[in-house]
């Protein structure tokens, strides 16, 4: 959710790159979630950090987004990036019907958009 709003704000002024710590499949609440918002993610590969760190990529900001036990267990990229943690509740531990579980992954959505917003207003791009 962060890379895409973040893409949406930026366009091509700077390169993101989303990955995990187990990537898999895309959690069908999140893309249901994007779209209502008008960003369509349901194509977007799931790629892994820790094939970012073996590339030896270098970044200027590492953004966690995840719990503070999975945010632990991220590499430090080599080079200068700063690294920010911005913890939110994971989606995949929502449980409820269809309609509970879009409630608390639109309140994790619209939190992380607000997040996005701050931090590239901050960056003054």
């Amino acid at each position: 959710m962060a890379e895409a709003y973040f893409k949406a704000l930026a366009g091509d002024r700077v390169v993101v790159e989303s990955a995990g710590l187990e990537p898999g499949v895309l959690n069908p609440y999140v893309v249901e979630a994007m779209a209502e918002d008008g960003i369509d993610i349901s194509s977007n590969p799931t790629k892994s950090v820790f094939d970012f760190y073996k590339q030896g990529r270098l970044f200027d900001y590492v953004v966690t987004v995840c719990s503070k036990e999975a945010a632990e267990r991220c590499p430090i990229f080599p080079g200068n990036a700063v690294r920010l943690h911005w913890p939110f509740a994971d989606p995949l531990q929502f449980k409820g019907s269809h309609d509970e579980i879009m409630a608390q992954v639109r309140d994790v959505r619209d939190a992380i958009k607000q997040k996005v917003i701050e931090f590239y207003q901050s960056l003054n791009i």
